[in-house]
């Protein structure tokens, strides 16, 4: 990778925060970063002082004003924020063995989102039914 100019890409599925520490090393700025973690929040200020400042947000498909509001507070570097939804949200998610159906909870809110049955792929986890009745922070 030493002798790669072009821009290179990463789609992280991993979230080993040394790979991605030499990998951004090597590459800099000329790294796309594009995402993969099923809860790439969890990763989000560690990556963000690398200096990857994106990711993949899975939540936001499901409560994109969580999701947009977690992405400000990382960009501020407000940690206590983060935290707060690590542990108000994030975390219980994780817990909960959620973070593994992701794609299953992106799919049944699409098709909830127009009004179709979702069909038994995942059976939505009450933190998220409760949550995405709010916005957060509480």
């Amino acid at each position: 990778m030493s002798s790669l100019r072009e821009p290179g890409g990463l789609k992280d599925g991993v979230g080993d925060i040394e790979r991605m520490t030499r990998i951004y090393a090597r590459l800099g700025d000329r790294l796309t970063y594009i995402g993969g973690l099923p809860t790439a929040e969890t990763f989000a200020l560690p990556y963000l002082e690398l200096g990857v400042t994106t990711y993949s947000s899975a939540i936001f498909n499901f409560l994109p004003n969580f999701a947009l509001e977690f992405y400000a507070a990382v960009r501020r570097r407000d940690h206590a924020a983060v935290f707060a939804g690590l542990r108000e949200l994030v975390l219980r998610i994780s817990r909960s063995g959620t973070s593994g159906r992701v794609r299953g909870l992106d799919r049944q809110s699409r098709h909830e989102a127009v009004g179709r049955a979702a069909g038994p792929c995942v059976r939505r986890s009450p933190i998220l039914r409760n949550r995405s009745s709010r916005n957060w922070p509480s």
